[in-house]
């Protein structure tokens, strides 16, 4: 199967020719989407008709292990009996709209802030796909900005500086950034975990800021100056100039590389609207050489 893939912006995102998720299943055509994550960051396939079944698997046969730790299991059980599988909704088990107050909305609306998913967990997340269910009739784009770009478009001597930082990343901090209360037994269960400000793709071996909003501090330096770092950053990666922001279609599904991107959710009048997506992401863990199976990750 030859698979094509057309570009949507001049650094990050493209179109993957029409093709079944469900069947792709050979090692050639996975390889393929492989080599367009690492070339565009993010794919969209139009056209998915997944269930909850048929995204899991496609996520495990794409990168071997899927993280079941999500944030938001520690507030309430997952209403799909399955932690791998993340709520991005606005309902309640009873499919009915979250009123203004509730928590669970509240919790979510942090998913505006630009962040890097699970980058609070060790081993942090790599590949994540969302499938689109319900898509209401307004607007409700999900952007990506490219964190390689933005690394790239920094001077020599910046680069050099941030080699060896390591940040602390906490959701806990992500959250009470908009006022969310947590529970001294939520925050438990909740420390966070440290990873390099700058990273290399093990396969494209291309470097990245990472960087999200769950990043509380800079290990090696004082807090003050390293939010301070941490903020001018931000500003910095998420120029429009590198930014790729999806409007959603019906049963699309997006695939992303948590180590190549940052992402937001865009505001919508999700007090009215039904919006449904669910996202599976896999575990970052070290990529495998190339005589091995994927399999041999886990």
């Amino acid at each position: 199967m030859t698979i094509t893939f057309k570009k949507l912006h001049p650094y990050v995102g493209a179109e993957v020719s029409a093709l079944d998720l469900r069947a792709v299943k050979d090692p050639e055509s996975l390889e393929q989407l492989r080599a367009g994550m690492d070339q565009f960051g993010v794919l969209v396939f139009r056209n998915q008709s997944l269930n909850d079944t048929d995204q899991l698997d496609f996520a495990t046969r794409f990168d071997g292990v899927l993280h079941a730790k999500q944030g938001a299991t520690a507030l309430k059980k997952n209403r799909f009996n399955n932690d791998a599988i993340a709520d991005i909704s606005n309902v309640d088990n009873e499919g009915k709209l979250l009123s203004p107050d509730d928590r669970k909305r509240q919790y979510s609306l942090a998913n505006r802030l630009w962040h890097t998913d699970a980058s609070f967990q060790d081993p942090a997340g790599r590949y994540s796909t969302l499938s689109a269910r319900v898509i209401p009739a307004l607007k409700s784009n999900t952007e990506f900005a490219d964190m390689r770009a933005a690394y790239d478009a920094l001077d020599e001597s910046m680069q050099r500086s941030l080699e060896g930082l390591q940040v602390h990343h906490s959701i806990v901090h992500s959250r009470q950034l908009l006022g969310f209360d947590f529970s001294t037994k939520e925050i438990n269960a909740l420390p966070g975990a440290v990873h390099p400000l700058i990273r290399v793709n093990p396969r494209s071996l291309r470097k990245s800021l990472y960087l999200a909003s769950h990043a509380t501090r800079v290990v090696q330096m004082p807090v003050a100056e390293g939010r301070l770092l941490l903020l001018d950053l931000v500003n910095h990666a998420t120029q429009r100039q590198f930014v790729y922001s999806h409007e959603w279609k019906d049963q699309d599904l997006v695939i992303w590389d948590n180590l190549a991107t940052m992402h937001r959710a865009t505001p919508f009048d999700d007090v009215h609207h039904h919006r449904e997506l669910r996202r599976v992401t896999t575990i970052d863990l070290p990529w495998p050489k190339r005589s091995e199976p994927l399999e041999a990750r886990a």
